[in-house]
């Protein structure tokens, strides 16, 4: 079992020096970081804890200059390790982080109160109230705060000890078989090519597999297949979710890709522009929010800006909660129930944030009621394939009709439309060639239709065609049949589409004719293996040239014979044939 841990918290309050007490690995990966000791961008490292769990550790920087940076390493972890130092308390980073981690739904953590070998006791005990007060009411209400030294090791096996205690309640990534691993960082390794990192959520990543890159680093999805996969520096076949995961790429230059794109299935995601979501706007914001503004959403790994629209009222006050229509820049592959955070750039503030309901709204903006019902979806479309449904709601609903999930009342008309159709068509019934694909895998569920002889009519209407007297006519003159007067055009096609009778050259025959026929020309063909006349035929049929020469033209044309010159030979289907 494995869980991916995000810290969290002020600048310079100890996040990358506890986490490599904690994993004996520096997550400050550039010189830059090293010399300023402050961290800019995500690090990653891990550990086993002592009940054999894994944890990997998303290191995210603290000052709110790179604060995109640390919203593209919190969006899929199960839990957050907040930091921070008895030395400051409770810092303008650490409300933001906190409010940021709940918008994200992060809803499991423990609070690290690291630098206590600087401070007395009495201001441990004051931070640590601080830390309680600050946190009521949130997700952390309760949490364990452990004080902790990282440079002398005071409280880091306490720290692990909590961690474990923390990660067996703790959730892990469910596998519903649709991976999606949103990219946080892409570079070149020396011979090997493009390596993107992220955290896996959803579904499996194999070697081997055709996947494709979507988002903003490229204008469309761009294939790509898995050549290796690592998680943690260990080489793998596959990988679950709710792992860190190193995949190397085939197809696919590290320059075509950046961090906010999407590593995905081909196939399996709906790629969208526009969204429909829920906003909760913060209670300490000092105006509402409304469609003014340069705004900015946080999804997945990336930072977009977005055209916002407040669905309803004109404004969301703070501390209330809306829904609003968010335009993106680029397609994403997005499903109900994505968190994203909402910051407006011009203020430097952040705003709210929300779920994501809608993925492809089909009502105009002043219409739209948005929630994550599948069933709104059915209803709002009418009818659905199966697999889009899948793509727009992320939920796997049988088609019931063909490959469709229809909603009700689309059914019920639909239906409507169709028995009209049959009942007006007359007594030979309705030519199903002339409905479009929906009625066509609508008529095989009506009890009360009929089809027959690509025909469909009342169940309860007697069927015209049964024992049809031009029918019984040619049966009783089998090679002499009689010419079709006086019957209805229409009722000889339908009797055709049956199968019933057969034409060839205007000669009508019964259909029970053109077997009787090839089997005794089966059997002559048995008699002299190197062809038969007409003549021979004609006597074999007790019937004249004017029947058996359609007849055998019939016989050609289905693979029954075949013509050589002036004989007629064995054709594939002859009865008896191989």
């Amino acid at each position: 079992m494995v869980h991916v841990v995000a810290t969290a918290g002020h600048v310079d309050h100890g996040k990358s020096t506890l986490v490599t007490a904690l994993t004996g690995t520096d997550p400050d990966r550039w010189a830059e970081e090293k010399a300023r000791g402050l961290t800019v961008d995500l690090g990653f490292a891990g550990t086993t804890l002592a009940s054999g769990r894994a944890v990997h550790l998303v290191d995210v920087p603290g000052h709110v200059r790179f604060l995109k940076n640390m919203m593209a390493g919190v969006g899929a972890v199960d839990a957050c390790l907040f930091v921070v130092a008895a030395t400051e308390g409770w810092k303008p980073q650490s409300e933001e982080h906190l409010r940021i981690l709940e918008l994200l739904g992060v809803a499991h953590g423990l609070v690290a109160l690291t630098k206590v070998g600087l401070v007395d006791d009495d201001t441990v005990e004051l931070a640590t109230l601080d830390v309680a007060d600050r946190t009521a009411g949130t997700f952390l209400a309760g949490a364990d705060v452990v004080p902790v030294d990282a440079p002398s090791g005071r409280g880091v096996d306490e720290l692990r000890a909590g961690l474990d205690h923390l990660l067996a309640t703790t959730p892990t990534s469910v596998d519903r078989s649709r991976p999606r691993l949103w990219i946080d960082r892409a570079f070149a390794a020396r011979g090997s090519g493009t390596v993107v990192t992220g955290t896996l959520a959803g579904g499996s990543l194999s070697v081997g597999d055709e996947l494709v890159v979507v988002g903003p680093g490229g204008a469309r999805a761009r294939p790509v297949r898995v050549r290796g996969l690592e998680t943690l520096g260990a080489r793998r076949e596959q990988v679950g979710p709710g792992h860190r995961v190193a995949a190397n790429l085939a197809g696919l230059g590290h320059q075509d890709t950046r961090r906010g794109d999407a590593l995905v299935e081909p196939g399996r995601w709906q790629a969208v522009t526009t969204l429909d979501a829920s906003l909760r706007v913060l209670a300490s914001l000092d105006h509402p929010v409304s469609r003014r503004g340069a705004h900015l959403a946080y999804v997945g790994s990336g930072e977009h800006p977005v055209r916002l629209r407040v669905l309803g009222p004109e404004v969301i006050a703070p501390g209330g909660e809306g829904h609003v229509r968010l335009h993106l820049p680029t397609a994403l592959p997005l499903l109900p129930g994505d968190r994203f955070v909402l910051r407006e750039s011009g203020r430097g503030e952040t705003v709210g944030g929300g779920e994501v309901l809608d993925v492809a709204p089909l009502r105009r903006a002043s219409r739209a009621r948005p929630d994550r019902s599948v069933d709104r979806v059915i209803e709002e479309r009418g009818w659905v394939e199966a697999e889009e449904l899948e793509r727009l709601t992320g939920v796997d609903r049988a088609a019931n009709v063909g490959r469709w999930v229809v909603a009700p009342s689309a059914r019920a008309r639909a239906e409507n439309d169709v028995r009209a159709a049959v009942v007006a068509a007359g007594p030979l019934g309705l030519d199903v060639a002339t409905l479009h694909e929906r009625q066509r895998a609508l008529l095989d569920t009506l009890e009360d239709i009929v089809v027959a002889g690509g025909r469909a009519r009342p169940a309860q209407r007697a069927d015209p065609l049964a024992d049809h007297p031009f029918v019984t006519a040619l049966e009783a003159q089998p090679f002499q049949p009689p010419p079709p007067d006086g019957v209805d055009r229409g009722e000889l096609r339908a009797l055709a589409q049956r199968g019933l009778v057969v034409e060839h050259d205007g000669v009508w025959f019964a259909s029970s004719a053109v077997v009787a026929a090839a089997e005794r020309v089966a059997a002559l063909l048995a008699e002299h293996p190197d062809g038969i006349t007409v003549a021979q035929v004609r006597e074999a049929l007790a019937t004249t040239r004017k029947w058996a020469v359609p007849l055998l033209a019939h016989l050609d044309a289905v693979g029954v014979t075949r013509r050589r010159g002036d004989l007629r030979i064995a054709g594939p289907r002859l009865p008896g044939a191989g």
